[in-house]
């Protein structure tokens, strides 16, 4: 590693309205590194960021680039000197091609006095683009629509683009939030390989254990301010939680033992052709009963029949040992079945509402009547919940879309405990929110199941899945390979069900 930096940030403040965002920063990353920048919500890890990309200006400090002192004036002028930044939300123009996207605002053209008006060379931009789309691995064709393309294959896309800029400094915030394991391992391969190239890159993440796999050294920000820097050979999970959240968290799943009840849930058959086949189990009261098994395995498409999402071809649905029919979402809410979906920005919320609408639009009904909306009763219930919930928001009345993850996820479950719900599924609960606030979560759920709701959570996270399950299905391509007790459980057998439908030798099923 050369000693001299390829970006070096020093003293960099920036406040906000009654905000102080980063508070005399400094922050260096060399050639041919990954530097993992971590912190909860509001640490001030985007606020860095997006000084460094051009979109805000920093109040005092300075930042270097190769020796050079720059002050980006906009994110144009970050990306001609050398700074690219893949944000979790992808900048792409969906309804153009893989090669357009690339060369945004620099495609090749044509020049001399046969082409006059100065033409785009389609020809030439594919070729290039097919050029740096190889040097990232993919196998994405030039002239595709982008809306056509994976959440990977997109991603691809946008390194290739960052490429063709000549950036000599990468940020990816958040590039796995949206990828499977195998697509994460591959995602990997080409930051590595980058790496290999001497480019810099700072990666952005709330999964600690990629961490481990991918990082070189780790910073951590709290509450706008650098605490600490740790080689990743020097780092546990437990050293960075510390510095994250400024003290001891112990375990980071914390699960209490509830007694377990009678079913609350039975399924039988379910089947929807195509994506889920013959899908049994059934859910005690006080349990949380977890679903494990790789992306595309069935698990959110069985979740979604269940509450009546979908429509199913065939199968039966028992609660409290009654049998049901439940044809719509709105069938499931009455019957007292709640769902938190894995993407809560499109599913679980209505960005541009309200806190308070946005807790109480399930139960709508209970705070209407004769044509009026009974705000007094809606406010002290919606208040009741931000209080146990420990909602960060400065009212009710704030937009739910400038509230962190964490705290969107809380507004998700509160509008569904505000219902008594029997049945909870809660669909990657923990996807894309800081330690501290999956710490809350994972509380929140162990109290639920002490008040004798079932749960049905499907995670991603191995850890999470093994702490907090009291059992584990695990699916593969649409059917259940394997129910564990959790005392059986090992992230290998889970992994290893995950991949095949058969049988184990010598393993239960």
């Amino acid at each position: 590693m050369e000693k001299e930096p390829v970006l070096r940030v020093v003293g960099v403040s920036k406040r906000f309205p009654g905000v102080q965002a980063l508070s005399n920063v400094d922050f260096e990353v060399y050639p041919g590194e990954v530097v993992a920048l971590l912190g909860e919500n509001g640490a001030g890890k985007s606020t860095l960021m997006k000084i460094l990309a051009g979109a805000y200006h920093k109040d005092t400090g300075h930042i270097f680039l190769r020796g050079q002192e720059i002050n980006p004036r906009d994110t144009a002028e970050s990306q001609r000197l050398g700074i690219a930044t893949i944000y979790q939300e992808f900048t792409l123009t969906p309804n153009q091609s893989a090669a357009a996207n690339i060369f945004v605002s620099r495609e090749p053209r044509y020049g001399g006095l046969l082409r006059p008006f100065n033409l785009v060379n389609r020809r030439k931009m594919e070729r290039d683009a097919v050029a740096l789309l190889d040097m990232v691995g993919a196998r994405v064709p030039p002239g595709v629509i982008v809306e056509d393309l994976s959440v990977a294959e997109r991603q691809q896309v946008e390194i290739a683009k960052a490429l063709a800029v000549d950036a000599q400094v990468i940020i990816m915030d958040e590039p796995t939030s949206a990828l499977g394991n195998d697509e994460t391992r591959f995602l990997f391969e080409i930051v590595r390989n980058l790496r290999a190239r001497g480019l810099s890159i700072i990666f952005i993440t709330h999964r600690l254990e990629e961490v481990f796999e991918i990082a070189d050294r780790i910073v951590v920000l709290r509450d706008g301010e650098r605490v600490g820097t740790l080689s990743t050979a020097d780092a546990t999970i437990d050293k960075i939680i510390r510095l994250m959240v400024g003290r001891d968290v112990g375990e980071l799943f914390q699960k209490e033992k509830v007694e377990i009840g009678e079913p609350v849930l039975r399924v039988e058959g379910l089947t929807r052709r195509g994506s889920v086949e013959d899908v049994s189990f059934e859910l005690r009261k006080g349990e949380i009963l977890g679903f494990a098994g790789l992306v595309g395995a069935g698990r959110t498409e069985t979740m979604r029949m269940i509450f009546g999402a979908d429509h199913k071809d065939a199968g039966q649905i028992w609660l409290d040992g009654q049998p049901v029919v439940i044809d719509s979402p709105e069938k499931a809410v009455e019957l007292g079945i709640g769902l938190v979906p894995e993407d809560r920005a499109n599913q679980g919320l209505v960005l541009e509402l309200t806190v308070l609408f946005n807790m109480i639009l399930p139960s709508l009904k209970r705070y209407s009547g004769n044509g009026y909306f009974k705000r007094q009763p809606a406010r002290r219930a919606a208040s009741d919940f931000v209080d146990k919930l420990r909602v960060r928001t400065p009212s009710l009345q704030q937009s739910v879309k400038n509230l962190s993850g964490g705290n969107q996820q809380k507004v998700v479950l509160a509008k569904w405990l505000m219902l008594n719900p029997r049945v909870l599924i809660m669909d990657e609960p923990t996807r894309g929110i800081d330690v501290g606030a999956k710490a809350e979560i994972h509380a929140l759920m162990s109290e639920l199941a002490k008040q004798g709701i079932g749960i049905i959570m499907i995670s991603s996270e191995m850890p999470e899945i093994l702490a907090m399950s009291d059992r584990i299905i695990v699916m593969h391509e649409g059917r259940i390979s394997a129910t564990l007790d959790q005392k059986d459980a090992t992230q290998e057998l889970i992994m290893a069900h995950a991949v095949t439908s058969g049988q184990l030798e010598g393993q239960p099923t």
